[in-house]
Parts: structure tokens; sequence; C-alpha cells
């Protein structure tokens, strides 16, 4: 007869072998192996009398029952704690993302259709640019009736890889006519990617750098290269006849509200002329007013916060811009525009400009008076002449509940202050943000925010040199 406590031991043991084979199995199916299960010991330090030249088996028996059970768990989608912890760093790569137009037309039969996807992927691997990549670090997906290619190495791999698809293209279409003809569409754009395995295990990837540019090529039209201006301003640079094919179009309309500025890229032999008209923006009174300020650059921006009513977050907000006039002619008017969290009349503002000797000026027309934008004009006491100086202080109320204040520079700025200043009670979570303004991709500015603390105020002091016309920037508190 055998013990009660040894019959127990023993069936413990047998289901320990079952759930182990079960493990077995799972991890075969998942695409994990031997090195998976030795990070989970030591993510839960288990202390085992196992070997690392064991098999995963041996190592599994090795381990106590209840690490088993939690490591099934984990494998059958029971456990959801790790799903969706991200540890790779993202990589920054230049992309090349084209599809066929019209790809699934259900006019067209299913055998052509296919047809034309193995055309395009022969076309792009003949080509001098594709075949000559580096196999290490260069990305390519499949994308159904299109692929997506991402060049770790140079922003003109893009750019070629383009031009010389449209070229072996058009030789292509010469001889086929209507329906037959092979007709794409290419976007360019660069940026970061986070590298994850798919549910089938492979490795692919995600991020702003190639959904962005999924979105620029969704604007072209029929045999069209669009670039956003963040990569084309980089590829214009680099040599004279890059400028010549690159033509700026303007910004346009993409998902989530956003805009993209961007460039049409045509020549002998590839591209099209036509810029596309869906969902170009049309110019605003803020484009006038980026070309008004273009006509100055700031010497020092000085931009000051103070929360002066807590339960609203009513925020009072001086703006103090030392300008030069940059215009061959006198400029006799500055344009401003603002923007706010809650809606407001534009004479609650208190709004106010005055000069460097406090002299109050004439506020001559307000363009836009939108309940979370405003728009107008301030007439200076005199006309500025050109390469002469002037400081200017606007003034204004605005509560700011979203705790957050955003900055768009429309002129080079030698110099940018930024000071926060609130009461001592309120919890303070400061930090400055670099926005980019086509994708709305944040990352941290450098240097990191100043807090000093008074006996009943908290201040935030953050400041950089040297900043470029249309840089971003977005203070939290």
């Amino acid at each position: 007869m055998i013990p009660l406590q040894k019959v127990a031991r023993k069936n413990t043991e047998a289901e320990k072998i079952s759930e182990i084979a079960e493990i077995l199995g799972l991890l075969d199916e998942t695409h994990r192996g031997k090195d998976w299960i030795l990070e989970q010991i030591k993510k839960s330090r288990v202390k085992a009398p196992f070997k690392h030249t064991m098999n995963s088996f041996q190592i599994l028996k090795s381990c106590p029952a209840g690490f088993v059970s939690n490591v099934l768990q984990v494998l059958r989608g029971d456990d959801f704690e790790n799903f969706g912890d991200v540890k790779t760093l993202t990589r920054t790569y230049h992309w090349f993302f084209c599809d066929i137009v019209a790809g699934s037309n259900p006019t067209v039969p299913t055998k052509d259709q296919v047809r034309k996807v193995v055309a395009i992927n022969e076309i792009v691997a003949r080509v001098e640019t594709f075949k000559n990549r580096d196999k290490d670090s260069t990305v390519i997906l499949s994308t159904g009736d299109g692929m997506a290619i991402g060049f770790s190495d140079s922003p003109e791999k893009p750019l070629k890889l383009a031009i010389e698809v449209h070229k072996a293209l058009n030789k292509y279409n010469l001889q086929r006519r209507g329906k037959e003809k092979l007709l794409i569409r290419i976007g360019i754009d660069m940026g970061p990617v986070y590298f994850i395995k798919d549910i089938t295990g492979h490795a692919n990837v995600w991020g702003p750098g190639i959904i962005v540019t999924r979105r620029v090529m969704d604007l072209a039209g029929d045999m069209q290269i669009l670039a956003s201006s963040r990569i084309a301003d980089d590829i214009r640079r680099l040599s004279p006849e890059y400028k010549f094919i690159m033509h700026p179009i303007g910004d346009y309309s993409i998902k989530h509200g956003e805009q993209l500025n961007l460039y049409n890229i045509y020549g002998d032999g590839f591209g099209n002329k036509i810029a596309p008209r869906k969902s170009k923006v049309p110019k605003s009174n803020q484009e006038k007013e980026i070309k008004t300020t273009n006509n100055f650059v700031f010497n020092k921006i000085e931009i000051d916060l103070e929360v002066v009513d807590t339960k609203t977050m009513l925020t009072h907000h001086t703006w103090t811009w030392n300008v030069i006039n940059i215009a061959k002619e006198p400029k006799e008017q500055v344009f401003y525009y603002l923007d706010g969290d809650v809606p407001k009349e534009f004479a609650d503002m208190n709004v106010t400009v005055k000069d460097e000797r406090g002299n109050k000026l004439e506020i001559q027309s307000l363009n836009v008076n939108k309940p979370y934008h405003k728009e107008f004009n301030v007439k200076l006491n005199r006309p500025l002449k050109p390469r002469q100086k002037k400081i200017l202080i606007l003034e204004y109320d605005w509560e700011e509940p979203e705790r957050t204040f955003f900055y768009r520079f429309a002129s080079d700025c030698k110099k940018f202050v930024y000071n926060f200043i609130m009461s001592k009670k309120m919890d303070l979570k400061t930090r400055v943000l670099k926005v980019d303004t086509e994708t709305g991709y944040k990352i941290h500015a450098t240097p990191p925010p100043l807090v000093s603390y008074s006996a009943n105020k908290t201040s935030v002091k953050w400041s950089r040199a040297n900043l470029h016309a249309y840089d971003a920037y977005q203070f939290d508190w």
C-alpha cells in the first residue's frame, strides 16, 4: 500500500510533466525556445539546479511546479502582464514606399492584377540601387500590391531607387496599352521605427517613419513621386541636380488633422509634373503670418507664463520679441496669432501690445476671432526701417486647463527663453518637447528645464540658442 503523501507527490509530478509537454508544443508554435525559458527564469528569480547545457525539457523539469504552471499560462495567453512590452530602441531609416495604382480594381481580372504585382517586383529587383543595396541593413516589406524599402545608410537611395524604377517602368509600358499599363505611385520620407515580431514570428517594423511614408504615397497620383520636406530638404543640399528635380508644392492634409509639406519629384523620364489637388491645404492667414514675420529675425524671444487662478488655470502670457527688420523696405505692421484650450472671446483676453518705451500699440485689425484661435495685426508707432531693431511686448490672459503651451517659430531666433511660474501647492510635471509639426512626433528637448522654488512659488526656466524658422516646442507642466 502506497502512503497518501507519495500518491499526491506522484500525481503532482505527472501534472508537471504534462504541463511541460504542452509548453514545448507552444514554444514551437510561438517561435520561442530555450533562451526564452532562461529569460523567464531570470525574471522570476527562480532557483533551480539546472545547467545551460540542458535542453528545454530538462530545464523545466528542474524548476518548481508553480513556475512551470505560470509559464504555461503565459504561453496560453492567460497572463497578459508582459504583453506590449517594447524593449528595443527605434532605428531611423530612409523610406521608399510604392504600390500599384488601382491595384485591386474589380474591373481588372485577378490574373492581370497578379501579373502587375509580379512585374513591379521584378522591375524593382533589377534596378541598380536595389541590386547594390547593403543586404544586412536594408529593410524590405511586401504590402501586397506594393512594397516598403528602408535604407539605413543614405537619404539619396530612396530617391535614386524611385527614379530608376520609373525609367524602367516607362520602357515596360511602351509595349502595353490601356489597362495593361502598369502605373505606380511612390512616397519618400525618413523616420524612426521599432522592430517587432509579427504573428508568424517574422521580423516587422512599426513607427512614424513607415506610417508617414505611407501617408506621403497615398497623396500621390499616377506615376508620381512625392517626398516629405523632411527628407527633401536634406537631399536638395547634397547636389545642384537634386534641386532641379525637386519642386515644393505646399501643405497637404493627412489623417488625424495633421499636415505634410511636400515636394513633387520629376525630370526627364520620371515623375509626374501635375501636383495632386486632393487634400491640398489652401493658403491661410497663418501662411501670411509666416511670410510677414519672415521679414524679421529675432535677436531674442522671451515667453513668460504665470498661472493666476489654479482652479481655472487662467494664465497670464507675456511675449517679448526683440526683432530686426531684414526686409528691403520699412515695415509698419506685425502679425500675431494665438491659440488656447478653452473657447474665449478676444475682448475678454485683455490683449495689449507695447514697445520698449511702454507705448501702447494699436491693434489695427482682428482677422480671425474663432473660439480657440485668434489672428490680428498690430500697427507700429513708426515704420521700422531695414536693419532697424524693435522690442515688442504682447500680454494676454487665457485659461490653460490642458497645462500645455505650444510655440512655433516663424523666423530664425538667436536666443529663446521660456519662464513659467505657478503656486508651490500645485503638483508640477514639467517637460519640454521638440515637435515635428509634419508628423506630430515628439522628443524630449535639451537641455532639461531648470526648476527653482521660493516661499510660495515654483519657477521653471528653459532656454536655447540659434533656433530656426518652423521649429516648434511644447511645454508641459
